[in-house]
């Protein structure tokens, strides 16, 4: 489990919120920012950012939660995550689901026991006319094949 350190934590929200202002505007970059960093957004960090942006912390947890690319909890340092739309299903997105989880053992919306991936859906990678279409952390892959998954699986064990 990950352990923050409430004073750095501060610290970095603090540099965050000088970087990007106190507007209201400002909460998802330096979300985004706490999220890159540490591949998620500690509850420490969301009651900082209310207090520092002067909003209600309810708010914050809202636009986490909205976002299927910000996280609450901690994730694998890889995050693989596969398009789910009709076309990416018309494509083949079910072999290539089979494929992955056969290959790590675990299923979709779950994190490999050492925690270096973690298996998400996502609803549209804007890739309809490349499908089925991978998100690997920040690199898109298109036209996958089963066989191609597991290359990339490979790629980033």
């Amino acid at each position: 489990m990950l352990v923050f350190e409430k004073n750095n934590m501060t610290d970095e929200i603090e540099q965050l919120v000088n970087k990007y202002g106190k507007s209201r505007s400002s909460l998802l970059p330096i979300l985004q920012d706490i999220q890159r960093k540490h591949k998620f957004i500690p509850d420490f960090a969301q009651q900082e950012v209310a207090r520092l942006l002067d909003i209600h912390p309810v708010e914050v947890y809202s636009v986490i939660t909205f976002y299927s690319f910000l996280n609450t909890k901690p994730k694998g340092r890889n995050i693989i995550r596969l398009c789910q739309t009709i076309t990416c299903d018309l494509a083949g997105k079910e072999n290539i689901a089979k494929a992955i989880e056969r290959e790590l053992g675990i299923k979709f919306g779950e994190t490999t026991k050492d925690n270096k991936i973690t298996l998400e859906y996502v609803n549209c990678l804007g890739m309809c006319d490349q499908g089925p279409a991978l998100l690997v952390n920040e690199r898109v892959y298109s036209k996958v094949t089963p066989e191609k998954a597991i290359q990339i699986l490979n790629e980033i064990k």
